[in-house]
C-alpha cells in the first residue's frame, strides 16, 4: 500500500490544493501534517495577530479533514527532522507540499527537498498560492518586472483558464503516532486582547468562501468606487484568507464568476478586483527576484534619505491611535481592535508616519507585521516601500497624503471616524475631521491636539527629499 505525507504550510484548504490533489491521485493513503517551525522563517516569524489566525485556521482545517475521515497531524520543531521521523514511523515513500516564496523559506525548502531525495524519498512541490510562479512572468528581455502595469498586462493574458481543483475524492487519510496538540503551540494570546478579531473574522476555508459570496452579492457591484470608502464593507476582505491559503486566486476568480453567473442580470466589472489580486501577485514577484526588499530600499537612492531619529514615544502615539489626526487614529484603532485596516486608510497612516513624522518605514512595517491578520512579507514590504517612495513602482516621495482632505473625501459624514474614535462621535461631522478647530471639544472629549502641524511637517519632508532627489 502506497503512502505519502502532505506537508501543509500556508495552504490550509482542501479544494484547489495541488499538493494534496497530486498525493491523493498517486498514493493509496496520505498523512496530512502541519509542522510549526517559526524559527525557520528567518527574521519574520509570524506576529501575534497572525498566530491568532493560524490557531483558528488549523482548527478549521482539522475539522474539514475529519469530515473526510482524515486527521491533521501537528508537529513542532525542525521541519526536516519531524518529516524524517514521520517517514520512518509511517513508511511514507513521498512528501508533497506547495511552495512559498519568502527568502528564508525558499532556502529551507531547498535543503529539505535535497535531504529527502538523498534518503530515497520522493519530494514534490507545487504552486498553490499564485496564478503564475514568479519566474514565469518576465519582460521581453527575460528580466523581472519592476513596474506593475506592464506586469499586470502580461499576467492578465494568462489567468482566464486557471480552473481550480476540486477536493480530492476519496481523501484517504492514514494515522501516525506522536505529534502535539494545537493548544501546545501556544498561538493564542495569554491575555484576552483578541475579542475584536474573533468578532470580525471566521478563519478557515469556509469563512473565505462566505466572504467571497458576500462580495459577489454586494460589494463587487460598486467595487471601483466603494473600495475607497472605509465606513463600508466595500472590499472583499479576503487578504488574510489568501495569505493563509484558505482560498487561492484561482478560486477567487472562478468562484466570483460562477456566483455572478448564477445570479444573472447585468454583470458588474470585476477587472478592478482582479487587478488588486494582480498587485498581490506582483508583490511576490518582487520578493522572489529582489529578496532584500523587506529591509532594503528598492530604490538605493533612499539609502541617503535623512530619516528622523527613532522616537519611541512618538511611535507609541501612532501605534495606539493618539496622534490627534482623526483618520490616522481611526485606522490605527481599527487595526488594534480587528487585526485589519482599510487599504485607503493604510496608505494614509503610512504616509503620516514616513512623511509627516519622517520615521523610517521599517518601524511601520514591523508594527503591521505584528498586528495585521493578513501580514504578508511580500505585500507588507511592497506597500510600505510604495508609500515611503523608495519601492518598485512607488508613489513619488513628494506625494504626501493629507489625512484631513482624505477623510473629507472618503468619509464625508465622518462615520468611520465616529466608529473608531468614540470621543468625537457626538461632534458635528465637520469637526470630526478637524476637532482642533474647537478647543472646547478637545477639552471635553479628551481627544489630543495634533502632534504635528500637517503643513509644516509636509514641507520639512519635502526639504529632506532634496538629499536624494536627482
Amino acid at each position: 500500500m502506497s503512502l505519502a505525507i502532505v506537508w501543509l504550510r500556508r495552504d490550509l484548504r482542501l479544494a484547489d490544493n495541488p499538493a494534496l490533489h497530486a498525493a491523493c491521485a498517486a498514493h493509496d493513503r496520505i498523512v496530512p501534517v502541519y509542522i510549526h517551525a517559526p524559527d525557520e522563517e528567518g527574521d519574520w516569524p509570524p506576529g501575534a495577530a497572525s498566530r491568532w489566525w493560524l490557531h483558528h485556521s488549523l482548527a478549521s482545517l482539522a475539522a474539514s479533514l475529519h469530515g473526510h475521515h482524515a486527521t491533521l497531524h501537528l508537529r513542532a520543531g525542525d521541519s526536516l527532522g519531524e518529516l524524517t521521523t514521520l517517514i520512518r514511523a509511517t513508511g511514507a515513500e513521498a512528501v508533497y507540499w506547495n511552495r512559498l516564496y519568502e527568502p528564508a523559506v525558499i532556502e529551507r525548502d531547498k535543503r529539505v527537498k535535497q535531504a529527502l531525495r538523498e534518503q530515497g524519498v520522493a519530494a514534490h512541490s507545487f504552486n498553490a498560492a499564485l496564478w503564475r510562479e514568479p519566474w514565469q512572468i518576465a519582460t521581453k528581455t527575460g528580466d523581472p518586472y519592476r513596474v506593475f502595469t506592464p506586469y499586470w498586462r502580461n499576467l492578465r493574458t494568462q489567468i482566464d483558464d486557471a480552473d481550480p481543483l476540486p477536493v480530492p475524492q476519496p481523501l484517504r487519510g492514514a494515522t501516525a503516532d506522536g505529534g502535539v496538540s494545537i493548544e501546545s503551540l501556544e498561538l493564542l494570546p495569554r491575555i484576552g486582547w483578541d475579542a475584536g478579531m474573533a468578532a470580525a473574522w471566521t478563519p478557515g476555508e469556509r469563512g473565505a468562501q462566505e466572504l467571497l459570496e458576500l462580495f459577489a452579492d454586494d460589494a463587487v457591484n460598486d467595487y471601483a468606487e466603494g473600495r475607497d470608502i472605509p465606513s463600508r464593507h466595500g472590499t472583499s476582505r479576503l487578504s488574510p484568507h489568501l495569505h493563509f491559503g484558505e482560498i487561492s486566486p484561482r478560486q477567487a476568480q472562478a468562484g466570483l464568476k460562477a456566483l455572478l453567473d448564477r445570479r444573472g442580470g447585468k454583470r458588474p466589472d470585476v477587472e478592478p478586483f482582479l487587478r488588486e489580486l494582480g498587485w498581490r501577485e506582483f508583490a511576490h514577484h518582487l520578493l522572489f527576484h529582489f529578496p532584500d526588499t523587506p529591509t532594503g530600499n528598492f530604490n538605493a537612492k533612499f539609502d541617503r534619505f535623512p530619516w528622523a531619529e527613532a522616537d519611541q514615544a512618538l511611535l507609541e502615539r501612532w501605534q495606539r491611535g493618539r496622534t490627534g489626526i482623526p483618520l490616522v487614529d481611526a485606522g490605527m484603532r481599527e487595526l488594534w481592535h480587528t487585526g485589519w485596516m482599510h487599504n485607503r486608510v493604510r496608505m494614509v497612516v503610512a504616509s503620516f508616519l514616513t512623511k509627516n513624522l519622517r520615521q523610517h518605514w521599517h518601524h511601520g512595517a514591523r508594527w503591521f507585521w505584528d498586528t495585521l491578520v493578513d501580514a504578508d512579507l511580500a505585500n507588507n514590504s511592497l506597500g510600505w516601500q510604495w508609500v515611503a517612495g523608495c519601492g518598485a513602482d512607488a508613489a513619488p516621495y513628494f506625494r504626501v497624503f493629507n489625512p484631513v482632505s482624505q477623510s473629507h473625501k472618503f468619509d464625508a459624514k465622518g462615520e468611520y471616524l465616529a466608529r473608531w474614535i468614540p470621543e468625537l462621535a457626538s461632534a458635528a461631522p465637520a469637526l470630526r475631521h478637524e476637532p482642533w478647530k474647537d478647543p472646547s471639544l478637545l477639552r471635553r472629549s479628551g481627544y489630543p491636539a495634533p502632534m504635528v502641524d500637517l503643513g509644516e511637517s509636509r514641507a520639512a519632508a519635502l526639504q529632506a527629499y532634496q538629499a536624494v532627489k536627482g
